[in-house]
């Protein structure tokens, strides 16, 4: 299966809200719903794949910032130090997701756009059919907007979590629990959109985090030591 990212997410969702439904003929002859035919069927099934990865994306903003916040809190317990690490996360996730988003879906568009051509050069499309397909192109800056904000909401999870509780212990439980809360509902939405097994799905995610975060933390506790 071909990887989707983030931006294709996005904007795909947006373009198919606006779309028109398209009628084709039957066997009989008779008008058909394309909404109701096995093609929407794999329409709808690709647009959950879309959906699931964002809230990947944004699992991804959370366990990463969360991590780091958890990271610097093993050799550093003051509330500033976290707090400013989680921000520096924060922004340097979303905006490396954004320009990622924007390189690579630049380039998905110069391609499909190059395709769209060569097949009026070769007749095999009309102007029409091809205006469009053009409609239907990701937008590069949306995909990257997409990219930031989904980074940044579940970046915030952590974040929010740490900044109103001044003891080191009852900050980092916070954290460890607001993250986990919403490791399984990420768990559990996307075992929904794939329709996969719901508490798998969920204890999967949910040790996959807590993985991170305590491998993070203890790495760092070790180097603090040794440094």
């Amino acid at each position: 299966m071909e990887s989707t990212t983030g931006g294709q997410i996005w904007s795909n969702i947006v373009l198919d809200v606006h779309d028109e439904p398209t009628y084709g003929k039957g066997d009989a002859g008779e008008a058909v719903d394309m909404a109701e035919s096995p093609d929407s069927e794999v329409e709808f099934s690709v647009r959950a794949q879309w959906i699931r990865a964002a809230v990947l994306g944004a699992n991804d903003g959370m366990v990463s910032t969360a991590a780091l916040m958890m990271g610097v809190g093993a050799v550093n317990t003051d509330i500033k130090s976290m707090i400013v690490a989680g921000l520096a996360g924060l922004f340097a996730g979303a905006c490396s997701m954004a320009i990622g988003e924007l390189v690579s879906v630049y380039s998905q568009y110069d391609i499909e756009l190059a395709q769209i051509k060569r097949c009026i050069q070769a007749g095999t499309s009309k102007r029409e059919e091809a205006a469009k397909m053009k409609k239907k192109l990701p937008c590069p800056w949306k995909a990257a907007i997409a990219s930031f904000l989904s980074f940044v909401v579940g970046a915030l999870v952590p974040l929010l979590a740490a900044v109103f509780f001044k003891s080191y212990v009852l900050r980092v439980g916070m954290v460890v629990a607001a993250v986990s809360v919403a490791l399984l509902e990420f768990g559990w939405l996307s075992a929904k959109l794939g329709k996969a097994p719901v508490v798998k799905s969920s204890v999967r995610v949910l040790v996959g985090g807590w993985l991170a975060m305590g491998i993070t933390f203890g790495f760092t506790k070790l180097v603090g030591s040794l440094v």
